[in-house]
């Protein structure tokens, strides 16, 4: 972007600011809380580029105040301190401007949003599955840590503790912002317990993350779905519930199914059984189409394939390699324990300059 185009649509926005804290002001709007709130909520969402902008202002302002000022100056050591103070202007208004930069990029419509997270054994048979089970046990650590609260959706366990599949809700400031670059194929090399020879194997984990959608961004027909309810089990088939308390939701028009068996009541299973439903043809209608929708799942989860990764945890050399960004740490047993911070806000680092690029 250029810089003049940069500084126009700063001004524009600068504006904007003032006139959103005005109208908070008007006893007439503070008198009709709805549209306070929603007045409210604009102002915030610009503030922080308005500001920006305002300090960015302020030190052009100085920048110019100084320049004029030397150019009459006379006392050499006078002269000498404006044209320290003109370039310290310069230094700052060059940090300021990458700052303003990032803030004028566009956002991820999704990222204040909850998010429901899915994960799955991929190849690799119960040493995948107990994979899934440590990368399960990483998010819910990494949610802790961050105050981002789970609601258990579904789960599929095996006999050895492992997970045939698991889905969760993360509700929380930023969820799905803090959680979106997980989506992908997760491959782990390591020793199985269960190899006596010692020699390592690969096996891989996939991970979705769905933005939550809210009730009216989707519209569910009544006439487009199917609602089953069964006794929900355990590993193996253990922890039978005797009364028929799981919900199964079949949603025709996509093939979508969806079940839930976490809650005893049957009520709740259904309310978060539908909160996913509509999470996923949010996703789906978003795609435009079955194909679109087909190849965006498969970005984000893609086969489970040991070749396919996103990521791989090395637990023999105790790295974990980020292979969209090249990155790679050597602290894996801190990192499977939910310390994933420094990946994911490299990953973030990554997708702006992307877009940054793209802006030039």
């Amino acid at each position: 972007m250029a810089k003049a185009n940069m500084i126009l649509k700063l001004k524009d926005i600068y504006a904007r600011y003032g006139e959103l804290s005005e109208k908070m002001s008007d006893p007439a709007v503070i008198a009709d809380t709805a549209e306070w709130t929603k007045i409210a909520k604009a102002q915030s969402e610009i503030s922080e580029t308005a500001l920006k902008y305002e300090e960015y202002a302020e030190v052009e302002r100085q920048k110019q105040q100084a320049e004029e000022v030397v150019k009459d100056e006379c006392d050499l050591e006078m002269k000498e301190l404006l044209y320290a103070e003109i370039e310290d202007c310069k230094t700052k208004l060059e940090t300021l401007e990458e700052e303003l930069k990032i803030l004028l990029l566009p956002k991820d419509k999704n990222d204040d949003r909850n998010c429901i997270v899915e994960i799955r054994g991929g190849a690799g048979g119960e040493e995948a599955a107990l994979f899934a089970y440590e990368l399960y046990r990483m998010y819910i650590n990494y949610c802790e840590r961050h105050r981002l609260k789970i609601e258990l959706v579904d789960i599929n366990e095996t006999e050895l503790g492992g997970l045939k599949e698991v889905v969760f809700n993360v509700n929380g400031k930023d969820a799905y912002k803090q959680l979106k670059f997980e989506s992908g194929v997760h491959r782990v090399q390591r020793v199985p317990e269960t190899e006596s020879q010692g020699r390592v194997h690969t096996s891989t984990a996939t991970v979705a993350v769905l933005p939550e959608a809210e009730d009216v961004e989707v519209e569910i027909k009544e006439e487009d779905i199917r609602v089953d309810v069964y006794r929900s089990s355990g590993a193996g088939g253990q922890k039978v519930n005797k009364t028929e308390t799981a919900i199964r939701i079949t949603h025709f028009p996509t093939g979508i199914v969806v079940t839930c068996q976490d809650e005893r009541s049957q009520l709740k299973n259904k309310d978060k059984a539908f909160k996913v439903l509509r999470s996923r043809l949010y996703d789906f209608y978003n795609s435009q189409n079955r194909s679109a929708y087909d190849e965006h799942r498969k970005s984000l989860v893609g086969t489970g394939d040991r070749s396919e990764r996103i990521r791989t945890y090395n637990f023999p050399q105790g790295r974990v390699t980020d292979h969209r960004i090249g990155l790679s740490q050597y602290n894996l047993t801190e990192f499977i324990m939910g310390d994933i911070e420094s990946m994911t806000e490299a990953l973030a680092v990554a997708e702006r300059e992307a877009q940054l690029a793209g802006e030039e």
